[in-house]
């Protein structure tokens, strides 16, 4: 422990550094946006962050040509250290207070380029939503999927503008959404930022192959997702593989139905699912089925599956005299 303060403390023994983990702390951010920020070139900017990662004070995630650093999340480590030193800075420090509003320049360009691609791409969602029950009343049944529940790590699998974060993210400690689509990741920080989720994250991976531990996860949703996979099974599966023992999954999706245009205008490769082949691939992925919540619409119906993960059984060793 003493080792783990004592390298924190060198790294960030250093004006620009300093500075770097008061705007880390308040989001991610890329390179250039950070050189944009701090008026400092990239390869010295790059240079700072590197020595912070390798502390332990940063957390770094590649997104294609794209890195993203914020604030070390584990708290263990190197992000105990940057915590403790951000209660120290100085809230009317100058320098912090320019920082601060060359932030918000750049994330308020950000939301512009988020809100236009979403402008140009809402006819999708919007048509869509209108064969359906209203949103509000999905949301609401998602929740109490996990209501009484303490959820100390949410995984959102497809988390595309980051919905379920808003909705779910307010109730639990720590929750992560993975999406391979970039334009849709800007959208979902816009809208976490936006709300100040500073619990909730996105990142760029394939929902087949979750960047993320087994066991890591209490919370798991696939949310309007699996009618888009080629196997939807071992989507089922790789949720299975990273919730943990009690962890709970809920998925949502809609129930049989003939909407053949769907598959043409809007890419959707199932036309829903019956629970007897949702709850099938539960049980293969090694998960108990749950209770199921039906939400008619006109003419699609949205379905709420949930599984759990049970507990590991002490085998009995029989042991004879």
């Amino acid at each position: 422990m003493v080792e783990t303060l004592l390298t924190g403390l060198r790294a960030a023994a250093e004006p620009t550094r300093l500075r770097l983990l008061h705007l880390l702390a308040q989001g991610e951010l890329t390179v250039t946006e950070i050189t944009q920020i701090l008026g400092q070139s990239q390869p010295r900017v790059s240079r700072h962050l590197k020595l912070m990662c390798e502390a332990g004070l940063l957390d770094r995630f590649p997104e294609g040509a794209w890195v993203f650093y914020r604030l070390a999340a584990n708290k263990g480590r190197g992000g105990a250290v940057a915590r403790r030193l951000l209660d120290l800075l100085p809230e009317a420090d100058q320098t912090l207070t320019l920082d601060q509003q060359r932030l918000s320049a750049i994330r308020a360009v950000r939301a512009d380029r988020a809100q236009a691609y979403f402008r140009d791409n809402a006819s999708r969602w919007n048509e869509i939503r209108s064969l359906q029950v209203d949103e509000a009343e999905v949301e609401k049944a998602l929740m109490a999927v996990f209501a009484g529940r303490r959820v100390h790590d949410l995984v959102d699998m497809g988390t595309g503008t980051g919905r379920v974060l808003e909705v779910l993210g307010p109730h639990v400690e720590r929750a992560i959404g993975i999406d391979l689509s970039r334009e849709m990741l800007s959208v979902a920080r816009t809208n976490l930022e936006r709300l100040s989720l500073s619990n909730c994250m996105v990142r760029q991976g394939d929902i087949a192959q979750l960047p993320l531990p087994a066991a890591s996860a209490d919370a798991v949703t696939i949310h309007q997702v699996l009618h888009y996979a080629a196997d939807p099974a071992a989507l089922v599966a790789e949720a299975a593989r990273v919730l943990e023992p009690g962890g709970r999954l809920a998925v949502v999706d809609f129930a049989p139905h003939g909407e053949e245009a769907l598959r043409d205008q809007h890419a959707h490769r199932r036309l829903g699912f019956e629970d007897a082949e949702v709850e099938g691939w539960v049980r293969a992925a090694g998960l108990e089925p749950g209770p199921v919540s039906r939400l008619p619409g006109k003419p699609l119906t949205v379905v709420v599956w949930t599984a759990q993960k049970p507990q590991p059984t002490l085998k009995s060793t029989g042991a004879t005299r």
